[in-house]
């Protein structure tokens, strides 16, 4: 039940980064979100669309998991590693804060989902 918790958070995380990275990239939220100055958010937005539908199949994948319920344990084990996976590779490329948004989130309902929580 917690771990389940978890993962539905991890996914509503992701959503929310496709609303910031498909809708608000080039507005005022998405320029705070993403500490982005107006020119570069303009430039970049076609490519902040395709980052945010990559973060749509996350939770798409997650939320999949959760429907499934008992059946979809490996489903959301593969998604919280994936999740776990891009969160590290962005703190190392991007920003340090990711690994707070999206790796830590993932690590700690992949931990509740393995132990049975």
């Amino acid at each position: 039940m917690i771990a389940n918790i978890l993962v539905g958070l991890v996914a509503l995380i992701h959503l929310y980064i496709v609303y910031l990275e498909m809708v608000a990239w080039d507005t005022p939220r998405g320029h705070k979100a993403f500490n982005l100055k107006p020119d570069f958010a303009s430039a970049s937005k076609v490519l902040a669309a395709n980052q945010g539908l990559y973060n749509g199949f996350l939770a798409a994948g997650l939320i999949w998991g959760l429907y499934l319920g008992a059946d979809g344990f490996q489903i959301k084990v593969f998604f919280l590693l994936c999740v776990a996976t891009a969160g590290l590779y962005g703190a190392a490329t991007a920003s340090r804060k990711i690994l707070y948004i999206q790796t830590v989130p993932a690590v700690v309902a992949l931990v509740a989902l393995l132990l049975g929580w």
